[in-house]
């Protein structure tokens, strides 16, 4: 690789070189493969900032949107051969960047909303509900096993809600409960039941 990021190809003796000698085939590869790598970086430097741009006003945070607009050019490089035919590929690769966008959004949102829901929770405990080891052993949960027990024990929402709001199947969400009650049972050094 040479500092500018092209590919340096060696040829071999002079007969080999041409495109009529017997590497010919090899040497055509390596000057497509060239192409394509130059027709990349020259849309990627056209295009970056203006997804970055776009992503940014999706997340409002220039860190995570110029991370996502990275991921979606490294799908791009991936799907390039194809890609590049297209009559529009900037927007493809906006499209798969709006994607990942939109699901980040989505999970911090949650995110917010489940830490805002705990917190509320655990502010206006009564008295005479568990605090102490309990409240500790499920903070050391991990995130969706500790949203699915917070929604069922102590909002008293129904499985369907939970997925709902989990984004996944009611089944899906019957398992993370049913893994954070084995996780708090280990905790806790107490026996798990298999009701939900």
């Amino acid at each position: 690789m040479t500092s500018a990021g092209a590919v340096e190809f060696t040829t071999g003796p002079a007969s080999d070189a041409g495109p009529d000698g017997p590497a010919s085939g090899s040497w055509v590869g390596a000057m497509a493969r060239t192409e394509a790598e130059a027709e990349f970086t020259a849309f990627f430097r056209a295009e970056f900032r203006r997804v970055v741009r776009t992503i940014y006003l999706i997340v409002n945070d220039r860190g995570r949107a110029e991370d996502i607009a990275q991921d979606a050019f490294v799908k791009l490089l991936d799907n390039w051969a194809k890609v590049s035919r297209y009559e529009q590929p900037d927007a493809w690769v906006r499209r798969v960047a709006i994607r990942l966008a939109s699901r980040a959004a989505k999970r911090e949102r949650m995110r917010s909303i489940l830490e805002g829901r705990f917190r509320l929770a655990e502010a206006t405990l009564a008295p005479d509900e568990p605090t102490g080891d309990v409240f500790e052993a499920v903070r050391r949960l991990p995130a969706t096993q500790r949203a699915a027990v917070v929604l069922f024990y102590v909002e008293d929402r129904p499985i369907a809600e939970i997925a709902e709001l989990l984004d996944c199947a009611p089944s899906t969400a019957r398992v993370h409960l049913f893994k954070a009650r084995q996780r708090l049972a280990t905790m806790l050094d107490e026996e798990v039941g298999d009701v939900v």
